[in-house]
């Protein structure tokens, strides 16, 4: 048994056709990573649905570095209070929300004109009031401080105008 040609039968069972073919190339490995594309985008959908995003959460702000103080016997105060809806936002002459003080704003000509004469007689009445604190409630939009700030800076007796907001909803 030892003298056996094991090449004979070899290819008697197999076939000599297929002892002679060559050997596949194989290809360059590539690595697909459309599943991995996919498994991340999952990932990111998944922690954006199941984040808490709370917009109440109070943040610690650092105190106003550059903020000044203004003495109060020197300056003319106007409040401007949050809006109730899409209205213009509700202004006030002096410090408060009284409203005997309420400035109608319905009509925004009639508004800025009685400013500028609150502001021009209440300066001219005091020789020591030169200053224009313009108290902003929190909610307030920045286009009615501008207006606010656009009319009382018209008045040429104002040396400083000064905007504060109103910590109190």
């Amino acid at each position: 048994m030892a003298d056996r040609d094991w090449s004979v039968e070899l290819e008697e069972v197999i076939g000599e056709e297929e002892l002679l073919k060559p050997r596949k190339q194989l290809e360059d490995t590539e690595i697909d990573i459309t599943p991995m594309i996919d498994i991340t985008f999952l990932l990111l959908i998944f922690f954006l649905v199941a984040s808490n995003m709370d917009q109440a959460t109070p943040v610690s702000l650092p105190p106003a570095e550059y903020g000044t103080t203004v003495a109060t016997r020197a300056s003319v105060f106007v409040t401007v209070d949050k809006p109730s809806g899409d209205e213009p936002a509700p202004v006030y002459k002096g410090d408060g929300v009284d409203p005997a003080n309420l400035i109608d704003s319905s009509d925004l000509e009639a508004l800025e004109a009685e400013l500028e004469t609150f502001v021009a007689d209440t300066i001219l009445e005091d020789d020591r009031k030169q200053y224009v604190v313009i108290k902003a409630a929190k909610g307030v939009k920045h286009r009615d401080v501008a207006r606010v700030a656009k009319s009382v800076a018209r008045v040429a007796e104002v040396q400083r105008l000064h905007v504060a907001v109103m910590e109190v909803e």
